[in-house]
């Protein structure tokens, strides 16, 4: 057969030749051992906490090795894709840090708008590229024509995929699968003609040489050596609308692109025998793959399972409603993919996640597990760690996106907030009161009249006189001036008044000798002006409120007992 002929048949209107498209993407010019790496998913929906992983890999590899890091947008599926998608996952990576060098990125106007000279950056602006090549694999006799009903389609990857045709109550035996497939491959170029002058659509599917009783050794910078069944499927290279299919779009992109990494989900493995023939059919040179581990999570049952898109936890705008700090989940992110970041950080406690020297070498080869208690501890961690200033900063944006009413009391008075926000910081054990910015109104609202609510009730074992006149006493003798030495030694006369151990020493030698101890008379006091058995520190607390307010608090909580 003519495969020249057949080329220019199927594809009358390609004149490029695949020299004429190498030259409009030159070689990239990097420092030895430069990384090129990408992300590139499809704008189908919301960014998975799983899509993480290899952007954060990818992202990692290019600029610790001086290489680029570039956005290409997979968008070859239409009917999938989600209007908006693809601008909304620019924004909710650059909230994580994530950004990229190049490629698909968002202009002033939002929106999405190639930068770099390898573009178009969405796939679905390079079709003319892709059917350079395609056509260059019909002319050598590597892929070919498949002029096919649907249902004889269905038939086709049926028997590439040795599975039963689906909605029918019948099986196909091998030896039909066979002859489906040598029919397709067994046709004239007098039929090509017919077809196309009566304008019928075709696959293009490429030729497959594989035995899939060989094996072809591979080796996987995170799965380590494998061996691959070489690809005997027939699969699809262009769709009927001329659409490529991922498998193809990927390989010339990637090639084109100067990929010199590809880091994607362990999911893709099955397909690597595909691309092992693409690549090599298209003679181009292999980029090394890592093929990250699925993220697992524990059911109800405490049974591993992945960690789908319908699982709490998954949708990354999730994080930014609940109030995750950027850095806290890329710290978390961290300590999943790495199993010696959680030691470095240890020993570098003020360096950021960025300047941990990441390692292909300390990722796992099996699921790594998902657990909000893990990531709240992380955060915890990472915000203890932050001065007041920047706490108040990271806490008004979030409130001024998800609770307006707090945002506005932050705001109308910004020294108050920083002074709240500032207690137990610093020093060698920080307080660690929240994780999420969520949970700082709760933490802080007392000092807001417009928040503040008796949350906790006096415990049943102490008596409310008791209660009464510990209150009546400190109400009288409360001075806001008072170092707090002076201001714990009134409470400490309080408690010696009432039957109460003023020293702990004293009570735990002797607790049946009192009521109870100076902790007690210090409770009583807390919940009445901060609603909570537990809070700040109380003498900072009193002081941020001010004398009028404390009193005014202690007051009615003596009227309502």
């Amino acid at each position: 057969m003519d495969y020249n002929y057949l080329a220019n048949l199927l594809f009358p209107n390609v004149k490029e030749t695949v020299e004429d498209v190498e030259k409009r993407f030159p070689a990239r010019e990097l420092p030895e051992g430069a990384k090129v790496t990408r992300f590139a998913p499809s704008p189908t929906g919301f960014v998975h906490f799983g899509g993480l992983f290899p952007v954060t890999v990818g992202e990692r590899l290019a600029h610790q090795s001086g290489g680029v890091f570039f956005l290409r947008i997979e968008d070859t599926d239409d009917k999938r894709e989600v209007e908006g998608a693809a601008e909304a996952l620019i924004k909710v990576l650059a909230h994580y840090g994530i950004n990229f060098d190049e490629g698909a990125i968002l202009n002033d106007e939002g929106i999405v708008s190639d930068h770099g000279i390898y573009g178009p950056y969405k796939q679905s602006m390079r079709g003319d590229i892709y059917h350079v090549f395609a056509k260059k694999l019909v002319s050598e006799g590597l892929a070919y024509p498949c002029f096919s009903t649907a249902e004889e389609l269905e038939t086709l990857n049926a028997v590439d995929k040795k599975t039963e045709i689906k909605n029918k109550d019948w099986h196909i035996d091998a030896e039909k699968l066979k002859e489906e497939k040598l029919k397709a491959r067994q046709f004239t170029i007098e039929e090509v003609e017919e077809n196309v002058k009566a304008g019928n659509p075709f696959v293009l599917r490429i030729l497959a040489d594989g035995d899939p009783e060989k094996r072809v050794p591979f080796n996987d910078l995170i799965k380590g050596k494998l061996e691959i069944p070489e690809n005997d499927e027939d699969f699809v290279l262009l769709k009927s609308d001329g659409i490529p299919t991922y498998h193809f779009a990927h390989a010339v992109d990637d090639h084109l692109m100067g990929t010199t990494h590809v880091i994607r989900g362990e999911e893709w493995l099955p397909s690597l025998a595909k691309h092992l023939m693409l690549f090599r059919y298209l003679n181009f040179k292999l980029p090394k793959y890592l093929h990250i581990a699925q993220l697992m999570r524990l059911d109800e049952n405490g049974s591993k399972k992945k960690l789908s898109k319908r699982d709490m936890g998954a949708n990354m705008e999730d994080y930014k409603r609940i109030g995750y700090a950027p850095e806290c989940v890329m710290e978390y992110v961290m300590t999943l993919l790495n199993s010696n970041f959680e030691e470095w950080h240890t020993a570098n406690p003020e360096k950021s996640y960025t300047d941990f020297p990441f390692s292909i070498k300390k990722m796992s080869t099996s699921g790594c597990l998902f657990d909000f208690g893990k990531l709240n501890d992380v955060s915890k961690n990472v915000i203890c760690r932050w001065d007041a200033e920047k706490v108040y900063k990271y806490l008004v944006e979030w409130a001024d996106e998800f609770d307006e009413e707090f945002a506005s009391e932050l705001k109308e008075d910004a020294e108050k907030a920083i002074k709240i926000l500032a207690i137990g910081r610093g020093g060698k054990k920080p307080r660690k009161d929240f994780a999420v910015w969520s949970e700082v109104k709760d933490y802080m609202g007392f000092f807001y009249d417009k928040f503040f609510k008796i949350c906790d009730q006096y415990p049943e074992s102490f008596s409310h006189e008791d209660i009464k006149q510990t209150l009546t006493a400190f109400a009288q003798s409360y001075d806001s001036s008072d170092d707090m030495d002076t201001w714990f030694g009134k409470i400490k006369d309080i408690a010696t008044s009432l039957g109460y151990a003023a020293d702990m020493k004293e009570y735990k030698a002797n607790p049946e000798a009192f009521k109870g101890n100076v902790a007690d008379i210090s409770m009583f006091i807390r919940v009445a002006v901060t609603g909570k058995m537990n809070a700040p520190d109380l003498y900072t607390v009193m002081q941020i409120l001010g004398q009028n307010k404390v009193v005014e608090r202690i007051s009615d909580m003596i009227k309502n007992l």
